[in-house]
């Protein structure tokens, strides 16, 4: 009897949580937003209060999806939010489950095609608008994917976060932003898992590019791998370049950032320490293009060779170091 008494309980709870979801779109699709907006944020609030995370969820990824699919960025980022910040409260693990839900939001905020050179646009008035509302896409789907990224580092096997959800933000930073910064979508590629993909993104990028960013772009990426220690994806990433803008018609770079980068990788191939130094020094001009190649550089003389980078506070940071272990 009793085992009945909760299947009935049960039954009614999920019936109750359709006719919520149900009547919430309903008010979406009547063009009351902000409403709908505090109604599934107050709802959501009630389930969480009674640590009802799942029916929680369930409310969060509808109303979060429908905004979005209705264009409301502001409100489906906020309950984007909201949907990430309960995985954590109901310390829900990292599985393929819920990372297809992340997915299914992600895939939800709106894309929309931008001129390749901005500036090339007539309608001064217009261009503006369509840069501030890029924006606030970008802003909107970065904030949720960095959360669901620390989300899934601390309830999943990866320490740094979930790979698919690494790749998902730097695609989105790279197709939507009115002005791309490679450094960070360089940055989520090599975090995540698909060399292959990031080489597609790197061509697509060399093709619009403007004179000395595309050299840099694929030796900040190459060398973002390296300093990881990852050899085989910088090796994969690059060999993939140079296949794809042969059939793409997309001239490679001949400079001598690119020698050395092609020097680098045969280099770290064996255990040659002094060639790798003699590298840096002789390519010097060419790497101290980009400030942060030196950085990495260290890095990766440190991952491959056992070389112990130099602390920039010299005697006062071991100083430093020894009261810290006190």
């Amino acid at each position: 009897m009793l085992h009945y008494i909760c299947f009935v309980k049960y039954q009614v709870s999920c019936v109750w949580d359709v006719q919520n979801i149900e009547k919430l779109e309903k008010v979406v699709n009547e063009g009351n937003y902000y409403g709908a907006q505090q109604m599934y944020k107050s709802v959501s609030a009630r389930y969480v209060s009674a640590q009802r995370y799942s029916e929680a969820l369930d409310i969060l990824h509808s109303g979060t999806c429908i905004q979005l699919s209705n264009g409301q960025v502001t409100c489906g980022a906020e309950l984007a939010l909201l949907f990430v910040e309960i995985l954590g409260k109901g310390k829900v693990p990292c599985d393929e489950e819920v990372l297809e839900r992340i997915k299914k939001i992600y895939k939800s905020f709106p894309r929309v095609p931008l001129p390749q050179h901005l500036w090339d646009v007539d309608d001064m008035q217009q261009l503006s608008e369509n840069i501030g509302s890029a924006k606030t896409r970008v802003e909107g789907c970065s904030s949720f994917l960095k959360a669901a990224i620390k989300w899934s580092a601390e309830n999943g096997e990866s320490i740094n976060g979930s790979p698919e959800l690494h790749i998902m933000l730097a695609e989105y930073i790279f197709s939507e932003s009115p002005e791309v910064d490679m450094a960070k979508v360089t940055y989520h590629y090599v975090k995540g898992n698909n060399p292959k993909k990031f080489a597609t993104t790197l061509v697509s990028f060399l093709s619009k590019s403007y004179p000395g960013e595309d050299d840099l772009a694929i030796a900040r990426a190459v060398l973002r791998y390296l300093s990881l220690g990852n050899l085989r994806d910088a090796n994969i990433l690059m060999d993939e370049i140079k296949s794809q803008v042969e059939s793409a018609e997309v001239p490679f770079p001949k400079t001598e950032l690119m020698q050395f980068i092609n020097y680098l990788l045969r280099t770290l191939e064996r255990d040659a320490l002094p060639l790798f130094n003699m590298l840096r020094a002789n390519f010097r001009p060419s790497i101290e293009r980009e400030p942060a190649f030196n950085e990495m550089l260290d890095d990766t003389a440190e991952r491959f060779f056992g070389v112990q980078r130099r602390n920039p506070m010299g005697m006062f940071g071991d100083i430093f170091k020894l009261m810290g272990a006190e």
